[in-house]
């Protein structure tokens, strides 16, 4: 569940009492998605409707069995109703009777031609089918409504998320309609008619109301509903309360509060922006009072609330859309998440413990812990969680289990003090719709971008150019992909960064990554007469020796040199299904990985900046910090990379990330310069060397060895401080 509304901020439940309240919360508290109207938020009968189109989106997914282009128009025709009625067209002139007006109609207006596009298309083949069949039927209302959803989409994201995404799709659009024409080389495309790339847009399963706004309808905004009533019950409460008790009796406690908090608090909102701002408001004065710099203190909560993206069991709406890419189930996602989502936070953990002890930081200054806080949150988080975790992984539909989770929560709240009755089920239906919009707009506009790269195979083109720059090296594809999400993310929410980039590149990282398996079978030849023949068509010397095998850096020049077509043959034919989907989702992971990045990375690094309001920081100072501390995740995503950490046995995993916490560790200590005590300048190598062996796939007696050398420099470290520390101390 994502929110990615990269300017929103979420306040305590404190707020959430009263209708009166909600409404005041809504214009500048609870979740301001930058909603600085709150025009008909004020209004008790549309507060109604809201809380309807709430239960429309539970009751479609479990009782109405409605097509999915239905669905996905109703719920486009209700959020952009919303967006429109929500974000004034004239802002000088917005609380004007008459502006609310105008943007209430022009919300009707496109929410009706939404059901119209919906409703019209089986006459829309009924008609074509009546013709020649060369082109498509479309009567005049079906252009004027295509058109106006098409329109309304793009002006409702660019309300939301500025013109980034808006001038892709118009970029998109124009690349199938005349641009793909003049482009050079594997980027031309033939161009469509006007009247196929407008039924293509509206119709196709890639298009607008396709299969990523499905994700929208059946999972996205039900899990956004789920996370406010987390809220609404005091389960955020219950999660810093929680935390202080983990973390409270370790030297810099305030610091893994934060830590801690954010990792699970990444389980109700799943955006690092919104979990910033909400766990940090708390954290980051905590992180001070307790001796943490400032700079450091945003940087952390950044940080660790960037790993909430990435936290089982919900991971944000990329999850979703990894389903919806990869074909593989949510509960595979959700457990080979699992062990990369703890390195990551531990990776911030340790970042926090060499801080603590490089600046003597101490726990005396930890809050005390709201017991009351605690125990009327606890069921209300741990047992509504621990069921939606549960049905998600024995194969339950994301849907049904984010409704049992909500149904779980209003039941067990009635025997906590913050129980669920009517009102605070209606602050939490609307507060969850609120947060949707933008998500819910985003998902239907990106179904544009998606649909003309799909139509034009474009996709193909980026993947064949990643091939010819990255010349067969993982490593240098995957820094290409880094610098292309670095730049998305600096003018796209993580989400719809990651739908761009997986759908550009993912196939062609997927390939690299299975290119391993080609170049062990070719050192032992393939011995299959008809497999061998697939390389005949390979203008190389390098194919006569298929069938007899041939030395490693042969077999890596000749895969490294198979035309882009026929790898894409030759792949399936001598790897197995079960390997390939291993490697598409160890791919979907990378680009999902990488999305983050911006969240944290300089010269845009939105969750940063946000900590740095609240801490009042440097931002881009702290917008480095942040990197620095959350080196972990280009860490993970070199495991995903060049271990098996994805799709191995569980102890193979464990083993891969136990041993690489040792070499995440000795990062940590060598940017710092600094473990449990200074390093000495002739303990370095010792540190390095353990590192490196530590990261070693698989190999135990090296990673067993790179373990010692590690701990061995911790404890040569220790000791030296604390000799240090008696030399200081007056006898």
């Amino acid at each position: 569940m994502s929110l990615d509304a990269d300017q929103s901020r979420t306040v305590s439940r404190a707020e959430l009492v009263s209708p009166a309240e909600t409404v005041r919360g809504f214009r500048g508290g609870i979740v301001d998605l930058d909603y600085s109207l709150a025009r008909i938020w004020r209004y008790g009968p549309t507060l109604a409707v809201i809380c309807a189109f709430g239960l429309w989106h539970v009751a479609t997914n479990l009782f109405i069995n409605e097509p999915d282009l239905w669905q996905n128009a109703i719920h486009f025709a209700g959020f952009a109703f919303l967006g429109f009625a929500t974000f004034a067209t004239f802002k000088r002139h917005a609380e004007r009777p008459w502006s609310i007006a105008f943007d209430i109609a022009l919300g009707l207006i496109v929410a009706a031609s939404a059901l119209w596009v919906a409703s019209a298309e089986t006459g829309l083949y009924i008609r074509t089918l009546a013709t020649t069949g060369q082109e498509w039927q479309l009567t005049f209302v079906d252009w004027a409504a295509g058109l106006i959803v098409i329109a309304a989409a793009i002006e409702l994201t660019r309300r939301l998320t500025g013109w980034i995404i808006p001038v892709l799709v118009i970029v998109s659009l124009s690349y199938i309609l005349f641009l793909g024409e003049i482009m050079p080389g594997v980027f031309r495309a033939a161009s469509l008619p006007l009247s196929d790339v407008l039924f293509r847009s509206l119709y196709n399963d890639e298009g607008m109301f396709g299969s990523i706004t499905t994700i929208s309808s059946a999972n996205i905004t039900l899990f956004m509903i789920f996370g406010a009533f987390l809220v609404v019950s005091g389960a955020s409460d219950f999660v810093i309360e929680l935390s202080k008790i983990i973390a409270g009796r370790f030297r810099g406690g305030a610091a893994f509060v934060a830590v801690i908090a954010s990792a699970l608090t990444g389980t109700i909102s799943g955006s690092a922006v919104a979990n910033t701002a909400s766990t940090g408001i708390i954290t980051i004065p905590l992180m001070k009072a307790n001796g943490f710099s400032s700079k450091f203190a945003a940087g952390v909560e950044a940080s660790a609330s960037t790993g909430g993206q990435m936290m089982p069991p919900i991971m944000g709406a990329g999850a979703f859309v990894m389903v919806s890419f990869t074909g593989i189930s949510y509960s595979t996602i959700v457990v080979v998440s699992i062990i990369p989502a703890i390195l990551y936070f531990l990776s911030v953990g340790f970042m926090v413990r060499v801080e603590s002890m490089k600046h003597q930081i101490g726990t005396e200054q930890i809050e005390a812990v709201d017991r009351a806080k605690l125990w009327g949150g606890a069921l209300n988080f741990l047992l509504p969680l621990a069921v939606m975790t549960y049905m998600l992984v024995t194969g339950r539909t994301p849907s049904f289990a984010a409704c049992f989770a909500i149904a779980t929560l209003i039941v067990v709240s009635w025997v906590t003090p913050n129980r669920m009755g009517p009102r605070r089920i209606s602050q939490a239906l609307v507060l969850g719709i609120k947060t949707s919009i933008m998500t819910a707009v985003l998902l239907v506009t990106v179904g544009l971008i998606n649909n003309a790269v799909v139509t034009s195979g474009l996709a193909n083109g980026f993947a064949l150019m990643i091939a010819q720059w990255s010349q067969g090296s993982v490593l240098i594809a995957v820094i290409l992909i880094a610098l292309v999400s670095l730049v998305l993310g600096m003018g796209l929410p993580v989400t719809a960064a990651y739908i761009v980039l997986s759908i550009l590149s993912a196939p062609a990282l997927a390939g690299l990554l299975a290119d391993s398996i080609l170049v062990d079978l070719l050192v032992q030849g393939i011995s299959d007469p008809a497999q061998a023949a697939l390389f005949a068509l390979v203008e190389s010397p390098l194919a006569a020796k298929v069938g007899v095998g041939m030395s490693l850096e042969e077999a890596s020049t000749l895969v490294s040199g198979l035309p882009f077509e026929l790898a894409l043959v030759i792949r399936p034919v001598l790897i197995d299904t079960e390997t390939l989907t291993v490697f598409l989702l160890t791919a979907h992971l990378i680009v999902f990985w990488l999305s983050q990045d911006s969240n944290v990375t300089p010269p845009v690094c939105l969750a940063a900046f946000t900590a740095a309001g609240i801490a009042k920081s440097p931002p881009m100072a702290t917008g480095v910090e942040a990197w620095k501390i959350a080196k972990g995740l280009y860490i993970v995503v070199l495991l995903f990379a060049f271990t098996p950490l994805i799709g191995s046995g569980f102890w193979d995993s464990v083993q891969i990330g136990g041993f690489a916490l040792f070499g995440i560790y000795t990062i940590t200590a060598l940017i710092q310069r600094y473990s449990e005590g200074p390093i000495p300048l002739w303990l370095y190598p010792v540190f390095i060397a353990g590192g490196a062996l530590s990261f070693v796939p698989l190999n135990l007696p090296l990673n067993a060895l790179g373990a010692l050398l590690v701990a061995a420099s911790i404890v040569i470290t220790s000791r030296a401080a604390r000799q240090v520390e008696q030399a200081a101390t007056p006898q």
